[in-house]
């Protein structure tokens, strides 16, 4: 019990005493550090968000790879829900613009084969 408090005791004049003496260096040499300090956390953010950005990249790849072999990847269904939604509405847009007079027989037809 005695060591620990004799520890302490220590530990804080110590922190104090360092603090004292070396107030003055660190207030000299600051406009060295903060310019150092910011070139590494500006070098740090961006070779993580390069490795951010890689990963996205690869799983991306990764998941239209498995879509196009057939492979059924992680919410592949919603997007054939969303894909069929898609032609459906173009088909409807155009059955409605022919009905309506709105495509010409010049026009090519935005939804072909539908």
């Amino acid at each position: 019990m005695h060591f620990l408090l004799f520890l302490a005791g220590a530990t804080i004049t110590t922190s104090i005493l360092g603090l004292i003496f070396f107030t003055p260096f660190i207030i000299i040499f600051s406009p060295i550090w903060f310019p150092l300090a910011a070139l590494l956390a500006l070098s740090v953010a961006g070779f993580l968000s390069v490795i951010g950005f890689y990963a996205a990249v690869i799983g991306g790849s990764s998941w239209v790879y498995k879509y196009y072999r057939g492979m059924n990847p992680v919410e592949s269904d919603q997007f054939d829900y969303a894909r069929s939604r898609i032609s459906d509405t173009t088909s409807h847009v155009k059955d409605y613009a022919r009905e309506f007079g709105y495509l010409h027989d010049k026009m090519k037809d935005a939804a072909p084969g539908t």
